[in-house]
């Protein structure tokens, strides 16, 4: 009985270490330190091969498990780290002392992610790591971690953006005016609502649905409506921004609505704010709060069926499914003509086959084989698209007295406003 009560009492004091080194190390920083050790390795040499040495040997080398992820999750490499020091020493000088500022921040999500944990008994422990990025993201997470791009997250104001190329300058200059470190307990907060999300989203939709929750639940947990310049403009803009999103919700192009930063000027990431009035609208219509909030952090984004489902039961659109998807369809491009029909024989030294359709296309290309393979396939390149971008000439190779066919898909094909081309089958036979 004495070895039991000794055994019962290691194990619990041992539990009771591991539960305080895991509640200590839930947010880890030893990145942050790595990279400007690396950094300064790097500044004084300009013989690259020593610099990628320095950035392998003294950042990724000894990098956290949440770096590796976050290089995975953004193709990041040891070249476009030594590319990015040597091109903006004075970005890196000046956000170098924000960057630290991260260590303090240890204990202060523990408040929210207690609260988030009332508010969904199903929590799912994850951890925070603060590692240093190549400017393109202030965070993003993946199994069970947050990875939180520290050189963007604690910006502000001060930091030197003159030395970015245009397009990346314009965008940081308005992230960076705006405080982003003010906002580093909600932007992890967010984070942390994906790592208990599941399933590839596979649409406009479904991942507006998914950003959305993440931003709903933040303010669940946070009681404070995200301060970010799309959860302004969605309310003043909402009517014009419903009717938009509903013609184009069944696409799976994102450009108009997510990641697209200042929008050619314009508020961008607009499909947060759509996807956070959807998950809104499910969550008060809901008699059961808690419910809606576990249902909706636990939809099976892959899933069209759940997907489409959550949208009907939140009723945020007065349209049907049905009509939902009637209107998308309407949207879509069709083939309005072919230079071969199939009850007309097409002489067997016709070297084209041009493709006409009712709207002016963008730049993808897709065919297929038909209902007969690859026997029946014709196609042996590409001329091209007209000037007008309204029609497509493919290349062929035919015989005499032999069917063919292949399918021109929306796959490739879109519309130049992003709609993919409704499928359509050539069907043709050679004459003798």
């Amino acid at each position: 009985m004495k070895k039991l009560s000794t055994l019962l009492l290691f194990n619990f004091c041992f539990l009771s270490l591991a539960y305080g080194q895991y509640s200590i190390r839930k947010v880890i920083t030893d990145d942050v330190d790595n990279f400007w050790n690396a950094y300064d390795s790097i500044r004084t040499t300009k013989d690259s091969v020593k610099q990628l040495y320095y950035i392998q040997k003294l950042y990724i080398a000894r990098g956290t498990d949440g770096l590796k992820a976050f290089m995975e999750a953004k193709n990041y490499t040891a070249e476009a780290y030594v590319s990015a020091i040597r091109h903006y020493p004075k970005f890196w000088n000046s956000v170098r002392d924000n960057t630290f500022k991260c260590k303090g921040l240890t204990t202060e999500f523990d408040p929210d992610i207690k609260i988030f944990n009332s508010i969904y008994p199903q929590l799912k422990p994850a951890v925070i790591y603060f590692t240093i990025g190549i400017l393109n993201s202030a965070g993003t997470s993946g199994d069970g971690k947050v990875l939180i791009g520290t050189e963007l997250a604690t910006g502000d104001s001060t930091v030197d953006v003159s030395e970015l190329p245009p397009a990346l300058k314009s965008g940081l200059a308005q992230y960076f005016h705006s405080n982003p470190f003010v906002n580093i307990v909600p932007l992890n907060i967010h984070e942390y609502v994906h790592t208990q999300e599941s399933g590839e989203p596979y649409n406009l939709l479904s991942q507006s649905i998914y950003e959305g929750t993440a931003d709903f639940v933040t303010e669940l947990v946070t009681i404070k409506t995200l301060p970010l310049p799309y959860m302004s403009y969605g309310p003043a803009h909402e009517q014009e921004l419903k009717a938009q999103f509903a013609s184009e919700m069944f696409l799976n192009n994102y450009k108009n609505w997510l990641y697209n930063g200042t929008n050619n000027g314009r508020v961008g990431d607009l499909g947060y704010y759509m996807g956070y009035a959807i998950c809104r609208s499910y969550y008060n219509n809901s008699r059961n709060k808690k419910t809606a909030i576990k249902e909706m952090i636990e939809l099976n984004y892959a899933d069209t069926a759940a997907v489409e489902k959550f949208l009907v039961n939140s009723r945020y659109f007065p349209q049907s499914l049905v009509q939902l998807h009637q209107t998308y369809e309407l949207k879509r491009p069709v083939v309005s003509g072919v230079s071969v029909w199939p009850n007309k024989p097409v002489s067997p030294s016709t070297k084209e086959i041009k493709i006409d359709f009712s709207a002016v296309m963008g730049r993808g290309v897709a065919v297929d084989y038909g209902p007969g393979g690859r026997d029946t396939y014709p196609v042996t390149g590409q001329v091209g698209f007209s000037p007008d971008k309204k029609s497509f000439t493919f290349k062929v190779d035919l015989q005499p007295d032999t069917d063919y066919n292949f399918i021109v898909t929306g796959g490739g094909f879109r519309s130049a406003d992003g709609y993919p081309l409704v499928n359509y089958t050539v069907r043709f036979r050679t004459g003798k």
